[in-house]
C-alpha cells in the first residue's frame, strides 16, 4: 500500500507535527506496540461488537415485542435507548480517555458494555430491557472513542493509514452486518431463546477481549499535561443537554406523531448548541482547556470533513433502515415479506463491497485520490436511483438489485474512507482524544439523523398509501439527493483547497 500523502494534501502524513521525529508503527510516546497487529485486531473487534448493536435489534424487534408484550413506544425505546446514550456520551468518553488513559477507558467501557449485554439478554420485562440498553450504550460511548485515540497514539505513517482504512471499513460494515447477524441469530433460535442471543453473543466475546486487552492495551496514564486538563463540566453539561434534546425527538418523533414537544426540543437543542459554542470560546481565548480543542476544530479540513462524514453516514443509515423495513413488510402491504435471515443476507453485498473498497482504494493511481470522495458520493446517488425500478411495485430483490446494493456499499466506502484518512492526517497525538470524540459523534449523529429523516419520509408515505413500495419510492430519491449534496460539498472543498494554494 502507499502512503497517506495525496495531491490535495501537500504535507505527508508522516511529516506532520503529529508524526515528527517518529518512525512507522511507533506510538505517540515513541514506543512501538509489542504486537501491533494483535492490538489493532483487539481495538477493531470491540468497535465492531459495539456498532453491531446499533442495528442488530432492528430484526429482533418483532420477536421482542411478542415475547415481552412491549408497546410500540417501549419497543422504540429498546431500539433507540442504546443510540441516545451512546450519542450523548461520546464526547465525554473521549475526554475521559484523554484524562485517564485511552487503554484504561477502553477496558472500562468494555466491562460496562459486556455486563449490560448480559443483563439485556436476561431481561424479563420491557422496562428492564430499556434500562439496560441505555447502560449498554453508555459502555459503548466510553469504549469507542478510545479506538481512534489509541490508533493515533500507537501508529504513524503508512501503519496509521492502514489502521484508519480498517477502522473505516469496520464502521459501516458493522451497520450492515448488524442486520445480517441479527437475522441469523433470530432464525437459529438457539436453545429456544428467541431474541436473547442477539445480546448474549456479546458476553463471551467481551470476556475474551477483556483478557486480551489486559495484555495488549497501553495502560499507562497519559502525560501530566494531558491529565491536568480539566473536564470542563459546564461545557460538558451544555453539550450533553444539546445532543440529548436533539436526539430524543429524532428517535421518538415518528412514533409519537411529531407532537409540539419534539419541535420545542429541537429548537432548544439549537439554542444550547449556540450557547455551547459561545461558552467554549472563552477558555480557548484565555489559554484554558475547553471541551473541544480549538486545534482539532482548526486542523486542515476537519470541519468540512465532519460535514462529509455526517452526510455519508446519514445516507448509509437511512437506506439500511428503509430497506430493512421494506424487505420484511408483508406482501399485501407492498413489501417483500422476507424473514429475518433472508432480509439480513440481502445486506451482504453492501458489507462486502464496503470492506473491500475500504481496503483497496489506495491501489488506485494517486492522481485520482482527490476526486474519490466526490466520486463516491455521485456513484452512491446513481446506485440508489437504480434501485427505484428494481424494487418498485413490490418486485423481488433480484441479481440487479443486489448489484446496486454492492455498488452503493463500495461508493460509501470511497466517500467515508478517503475523508477519514485525510482529515486525521494532521491531528496531533495530544489531540487524538478530542478528534476521536468529534469523529465518533459525527458518525453516530449522521446515522441517527439519516434514520430519523429518511425513515420518517418512508414511514409517512408508506402509511399514507398503505404500501411499503410507495414509501420506498419516496425515500430513495431523497437519499440520492443527500448523496448528491455530499458530492457538492466535496467538490467545493476541492475548489477551496486549490484557491488556497494558488
Amino acid at each position: 500500500m502507499t502512503t497517506t500523502q495525496t495531491p490535495a494534501d501537500p504535507t505527508p502524513a508522516d511529516q506532520t507535527p503529529a508524526a515528527a521525529g517518529r518512525t512507522e508503527g511507533t506510538g505517540a510516546a515513541g514506543g512501538r506496540p509489542a504486537r501491533p497487529g494483535w492490538l489493532l485486531a483487539l481495538l477493531l473487534s470491540g468497535l465492531f461488537m459495539a456498532l453491531l448493536d446499533v442495528f442488530i435489534v432492528n430484526v429482533a424487534a418483532p420477536t421482542v415485542r411478542a415475547d415481552l408484550g412491549a408497546s410500540g413506544g417501549e419497543l422504540q425505546l429498546v431500539i433507540a435507548g442504546y443510540t441516545i446514550s451512546y450519542a450523548v456520551l461520546l464526547i465525554t468518553g473521549a475526554r475521559l480517555g484523554g484524562r485517564y488513559g485511552p487503554g484504561r477507558l477502553y477496558l472500562t467501557g468494555l466491562v460496562v458494555f459486556t455486563a449490560a449485554s448480559l443483563a439485556c439478554g436476561l431481561a424479563g420485562a420491557a422496562w428492564q430491557l430499556i434500562g439496560f440498553r441505555f447502560v449498554q450504550g453508555a459502555g459503548a460511548a466510553l469504549m469507542l472513542p478510545q479506538v481512534l485515540s489509541i490508533i493515533q497514539r500507537s501508529f504513524t505513517g503508512p501503519a496509521r493509514a492502514r489502521a484508519l482504512t480498517l477502522y473505516a471499513a469496520v464502521i459501516a460494515v458493522g451497520a450492515a452486518a448488524g442486520q445480517l447477524v441479527g437475522g441469523v441469530l433470530i432464525s437459529a433460535d438457539l436453545f429456544g431463546a428467541g431474541w436473547r442471543p442477539v445480546f448474549l453473543v456479546n458476553v463471551p466475546l467481551g470476556v475474551i477481549l477483556l483478557l486480551l486487552g489486559l495484555r495488549l492495551l497501553p495502560l499507562e496514564r497519559p502525560p501530566a499535561a494531558e491529565r491536568g486538563r480539566p473536564l470542563d463540566l459546564p461545557g460538558l453539561t451544555l453539550l450533553t443537554a444539546a445532543v440529548l434534546l436533539f436526539t430524543v425527538p429524532l428517535v421518538l418523533g415518528q412514533e409519537e406523531g411529531w407532537p409540539l414537544w419534539c419541535l420545542l426540543s429541537l429548537v432548544a437543542a439549537a439554542l444550547l448548541a449556540g450557547a455551547f459554542v459561545a461558552f467554549e470560546a472563552r477558555p480557548a481565548r484565555r489559554g484554558g482547556a475547553p471541551l473541544l480543542s480549538p486545534r482539532v476544530l482548526g486542523s486542515p479540513g476537519v470541519p468540512l470533513a465532519a460535514v462529509r462524514i455526517f452526510l455519508v453516514m446519514a445516507v448509509n443509515g437511512g437506506i439500511l433502515f428503509a430497506l430493512s423495513l421494506h424487505f420484511q413488510a408483508p406482501e399485501e402491504a407492498g413489501g417483500l415479506g422476507y424473514g429475518a435471515l433472508h432480509s439480513g443476507l440481502l445486506f451482504l453485498p453492501t458489507a462486502v463491497m464496503f470492506g473491500a473498497v475500504s481496503l483497496l482504494w489506495r491501489r488506485l493511481p494517486a492522481r485520482l485520490w482527490p476526486y474519490l470522495t466526490a466520486g463516491g458520493f455521485l456513484l452512491s446517488a446513481a446506485a440508489i436511483l437504480a434501485m427505484l425500478p428494481l424494487l418498485g411495485d413490490g418486485q423481488d430483490a433480484g441479481a440487479l438489485a443486489l448489484l446496486a446494493f454492492g455498488v452503493n456499499g463500495g461508493a460509501n466506502a470511497l466517500a467515508y474512507s478517503t475523508t477519514l484518512n485525510r482529515s486525521l492526517a494532521s491531528v496531533r497525538p495530544e489531540d487524538a482524544a478530542d478528534a476521536s470524540g468529534v469523529t465518533a459523534m459525527t458518525t453516530q449523529l449522521g446515522m441517527l439523523v439519516g434514520i430519523a429523516a429518511f425513515g420518517t419520509l418512508y414511514l409517512d408515505r408508506a402509511s399514507a398509501a398503505a404500501s411499503s413500495a410507495e414509501g420506498l419510492a419516496a425515500a430513495l430519491p431523497a437519499l440520492a439527493a443527500g448523496a448528491a449534496a455530499g458530492a457538492a460539498a466535496a467538490l467545493l472543498t476541492r475548489l477551496a483547497s486549490r484557491r488556497g494554494r494558488a
